[in-house]
């Protein structure tokens, strides 16, 4: 350790990057987002509406409710499966060691493999599920699962590589916001592009204008195409810092030492817990929104409004969040956006049949969704110090694995509740709005905005009443982890 050059901007007399290649990493870095979120929402979103509403469009429709519902229990299953081996996952990035560093070669894999695999689930296994279902059930299960584990070793990667990037929490915060700010028209992006472009290439191949199986597998091949590119940007053009912060921390452990820095970290645990309760509330009503546009409002081509309104929003408030930082703590920060999304389910439950009052309410529901999320983030990310200074163990991508862990959570009950809102609302198939009945709007609105309201609320008495970790807290970790590790130094010599 004696011999160990630290590498952290902070230190006076260091030697600086090139504010060129700082650019151009964080641009790189940036770009990844990008395709990862649009990747996230296909799976997490618009796989079941594919499901529910082209897959088997030729099938009895009793046949269909009972494949349909198959699929989104599988999905469910195999999804909360794989929440305990997100922890493992992120034990194998912190233990990755190549020239290349820890994080950039799982950026490399996870472009690649996650993309066949992708066109794969929506092409139906490639026609098999014309051909035999009994089979297309078994191979299903077997590539979502491959699809799920290896987009989430790029998931943890990329978000694990912040604080290899940066022990300062307001550096942590740019790099976030940046993270955020492409993600945020990534996965809305997605949301206002889908119906145009299924309906285009189901024109381009069927002659109808409608959103067919053809439609679908072209969607998933651009999107394939973004994810490769954008993982690879961030493989290529960043670059891990090696400061006395990680240099000197102990070795990470096998993987059951992973579950235990996990249990160890109570502060992680409180953000976690709150996250998981928005996060599964936010999916919720955000996987059920073509389903208001389609058989309450009656108004499917009207549907990109909901992916306009968050790109227009994440491209205000995005950029803002490290300004505002530095003058408003987080906790006050997600407090106001908890207070806009509540008001948000507010106007959904009162009107939901009123466009105008609809895309006021979506405007208040996305307002503050990047600012909550980015909190949560660095909430997590700033615990890292803090379960360093508890155990003596850095674990950087075990720790960050936490959040995709929950955002799996939260997209496995989002794919089981738009399942269930599908067949139990009669929203299937070819039912239009005028077959809604009044029993078909209350268990959509049920679904859609009362319970995740509950959600959103308990999200933040659980964030108020638990989580202690903030900028000046975090400041005075780091502060204590350098007097520790320097004061350990000469011991070692």
């Amino acid at each position: 350790m004696s011999g160990s050059t630290t590498q952290r901007t902070a230190t006076p007399g260091q030697p600086q990057a090139a504010p060129a290649r700082n650019m151009g990493q964080k641009i790189a870095y940036a770009f990844g987002n990008l395709g990862q979120a649009a990747f996230y929402n296909t799976m997490s979103t618009f796989f079941i509406t594919f499901v529910t509403t082209a897959l088997f469009i030729d099938v009895d429709k009793t046949l269909a409710a009972r494949l349909i519902a198959v699929i989104t229990g599988l999905v469910v299953v195999i999804r909360i499966a794989e929440i305990f081996l997100d922890p493992l996952l992120g034990n194998l990035v912190d233990n990755t060691n190549t020239r290349w560093g820890r994080f950039r070669p799982w950026q490399f894999i996870g472009g690649l493999v996650p993309g066949i695999l992708l066109i794969m689930v929506f092409t139906g296994l490639f026609g098999l599920v014309d051909v035999n279902t009994g089979v297309f059930m078994v191979l299903f299960v077997i590539v979502f699962i491959l699809l799920d584990v290896i987009y989430s070793l790029r998931d943890i990667s990329y978000w694990g590589m912040i604080p290899a990037i940066s022990s300062d929490s307001h550096e942590r915060s740019t790099y976030t916001a940046l993270g955020a700010f492409t993600g945020s028209i990534g996965y809305n992006g997605v949301t206002v592009i889908v119906v145009p472009v299924v309906s285009w290439f189901t024109w381009k191949f069927t002659g109808q204008w409608e959103q067919g199986r053809t439609g679908w597998a072209a969607f998933a091949i651009i999107i394939a195409v973004l994810g490769l590119l954008t993982a690879w940007s961030v493989a290529f053009g960043t670059r891990e810092n090696q400061g006395e912060l990680r240099a000197k921390a102990e070795a990470n452990g096998n993987p059951i030492e992973a579950f235990k820095a996990i249990a160890q970290n109570d502060q992680l645990l409180w953000v976690a817990l709150s996250y998981l309760l928005y996060s599964v509330a936010n999916v919720a009503t955000t996987g059920v929104l073509f389903y208001q546009f389609k058989y309450v409002l009656g108004a499917p081509d009207s549907f990109s409004i909901a992916g306009v309104i968050p790109v227009i929003t994440g491209l205000v408030t995005t950029p803002l969040y490290p300004v505002l930082n530095r003058r408003i703590p987080r906790r006050w920060l997600y407090t106001a956006g908890m207070a806009f999304m509540i008001a948000g389910y507010t106007l959904f439950i009162i009107a939901p049949m009123n466009l105008p009052v609809v895309i006021v309410a979506l405007v208040l529901f996305y307002l503050p969704a990047q600012t909550i999320q980015m909190t949560a983030i660095l909430s997590m990310t700033d615990s890292i110090e803090y379960g360093q200074l508890k155990t003596g163990k850095r674990n950087e991508a075990v720790t960050l694995s936490v959040r995709p862990m929950l955002d799996k959570i939260a997209g496995a009950l989002s794919n089981g509740i738009v399942g269930f809102v599908a067949v139990a609302a009669g929203m299937v198939g070819n039912a239009t709005a005028a077959d809604m009945t009044a029993a078909n709007i209350r268990t959509f609105k049920t679904c859609a905005y009362y319970l995740p309201l509950a959600g959103i609320v308990a999200s933040l008495v659980v964030f108020l009443l638990t989580v202690k970790i903030d900028e000046n807290m975090h400041d005075h970790i780091v502060e204590q982890l350098e007097e520790r590790l320097a004061s350990e130094e000469p011991d070692k010599r």
